[in-house]
């Protein structure tokens, strides 16, 4: 009977721990999970993955998460693209100009990205018709967000502007697209979670 109910106790504690592996999946796998909806997986676990114990499985949590990196980017690339338009030395007129036309994009830029973040913080008291409204918001602001970065690495399509620096203003916008682009794919993810939640109880 001792031997009977020791291998029963070995097998319920085994059913258990399955059940939370499977229910409860840990921050990071959560994460890693919803990055494969992303363009950048990779990337998506790697700048989320600090924000993990904030996150905790919350589909909110991680879009906002994703929008923090992205707006964090964008700001260093602000800053970076504002000190090259300062510098006159070296740079040709067509430069000068797609510099200053890049300081003006990444200015629109940040300016949506904290509108998103702030708006996706207030989405809990939202419901119905008023979540779709603010839900399109955050997807918009994200979306003209990405626009704006694309918007400064056109302004150095045309070939006079070939060179180090346009490399340079390049890499940066590329870093911060990317983000940008995994930010928009898990607030996307977020939108239609929730939705399928609403509509399916």
């Amino acid at each position: 009977m001792d031997k009977f109910m020791f291998w029963l106790l070995i097998l319920l504690i085994n059913f258990q721990y399955t059940t939370c592996a499977i229910t409860n999946p840990t921050s990071l796998d959560f994460i890693k999970t919803s990055c494969k909806t992303t363009r950048h997986p990779a990337l998506c676990v790697n700048s989320l993955s600090t924000y993990a114990s904030s996150i905790q499985g919350n589909d909110q949590q991680l879009a906002k998460a994703a929008i923090a990196v992205s707006l964090n980017t964008a700001k260093s690339a602000a800053a970076y693209v504002s000190k090259l338009a300062g510098t006159t030395s070296n740079i040709k007129p067509r430069e000068s100009q797609a510099l200053k036309d890049c300081v003006n994009s990444m200015t629109s830029c940040v300016a949506s990205l904290t509108q998103s973040i702030q708006e996706l913080g207030k989405m809990a008291q939202f419901k119905g018709q008023n979540f779709v409204w603010h839900m399109n918001n955050v997807q918009t602001w994200v979306s003209s967000a990405l626009t704006n970065q694309n918007t400064c690495i056109g302004g150095f399509s045309d070939s006079s502007t070939n060179g180090k620096l346009k490399d340079a203003v390049n890499k940066k916008m590329s870093s911060v697209s990317q983000v940008t682009s995994n930010a928009l794919a898990l607030v996307n993810r977020f939108s239609m979670r929730h939705k399928d939640v609403t509509h399916n109880p």
